[in-house]
């Protein structure tokens, strides 16, 4: 199983001295990628964590990371399609794509706050049918050949994107969900399935199940695809149900059930940790908090 970190995105430590600082010290210390996620807004009176009060641009954060670093890999967890036109999400993968050698990681879900729908004009329904759609435009686009594409929801005239990705049929998709539906159409489209926050270890093995058997039935080979996890590291406090939680060695053997569970990448996402993600914590600490569990548990020992 490959160990990866979350991208410093989120709060107090969400600034460009950190930003980079990180990226090259988990290039540095081994870690295989780095991912982000996306939150546009806060909506007055709506319940949320305090990760998702103030979170940096997820594609723009990577990009400036990928400026300071040469080898890791750079994953966005997730940007909800609705959003954006598949055309202009194209644009921006292929570019990051482009400008990083090759590294890009593309994640895609579907999105759950109303107050962002509302103010991108999207709807996320029909899920499924949307889904497969936008997948079929964007590896259209990322061929940087001539594309013609008249859809149910999207529509491309005759045109060609350039410069196309780096990567030979453009960055891997993969894509979240938790209902079976979603999983199964990870498992017979994408690359893999990346996983919710919330998601517990009975939940990520269980999905990793059907994503699997989902590729299988549809003739591809389950091995191949990718399960990548959110992993929520609860520093120094046992919880019980939280895997990740405890003592370094009692995260770490946390970290082994998830490959028994069938995980093929695990990043800890410091983002949740209240004391660095939070917009309310005290930039000194974080700074010190994040860099005292990036070491700790990085894969070179």
């Amino acid at each position: 199983m490959l160990i990866s970190c979350g991208c410093p995105v989120s709060g107090v430590w969400a600034d460009p001295l950190s930003l980079t600082g990180f990226a090259m010290r988990a290039e540095e210390l081994g870690y295989h990628g780095l991912w982000s996620f996306q939150r546009l807004l806060a909506g007055d009176g709506q319940q949320l964590q305090p990760v998702y009060r103030s979170v940096l641009d997820p594609l723009l954060a990577l990009t400036y990371a990928a400026a300071r670093t040469t080898d890791i890999r750079l994953g966005v967890a997730v940007i909800n399609l609705p959003y954006l036109s598949p055309t202009y999400l194209a644009k921006q993968a292929s570019t990051l794509d482009v400008l990083s050698g090759g590294r890009f990681d593309l994640g895609l879900g579907t999105g759950w706050s109303e107050v962002e729908f509302v103010a991108t004009g999207s709807d996320p329904n029909p899920r499924g049918r949307r889904t497969e759609e936008y997948l079929r435009v964007l590896r259209a686009l990322f061929t940087g050949e001539h594309v013609a594409f008249d859809g149910e929801f999207y529509t491309v005239p005759p045109s060609v994107m350039a410069p196309a990705p780096v990567q030979p049929g453009g960055p891997p998709i993969l894509l979240g969900g938790t209902a079976d539906v979603a999983l199964r159409r990870a498992g017979r489209i994408a690359a893999g399935w990346v996983s919710s926050s919330r998601a517990s270890l009975a939940d990520i093995a269980r999905g990793a199940q059907i994503v699997r058997r989902a590729a299988e039935e549809s003739g591809r080979d389950p091995d191949a695809l990718r399960i990548v996890v959110r992993g929520v590291v609860k520093a120094g406090l046992r919880e019980d149900g939280v895997p990740l939680s405890g003592t370094w060695d009692q995260i770490r053997a946390g970290a082994q059930l998830y490959a028994e569970a069938g995980v093929t990448e695990l990043f800890y996402d410091l983002n949740w940790d209240p004391f660095i993600g939070s917009p309310q914590a005290d930039p000194r600490a974080a700074g010190e908090r994040a860099e005292e569990i990036l070491s700790a548990l990085a894969p070179n020992g």
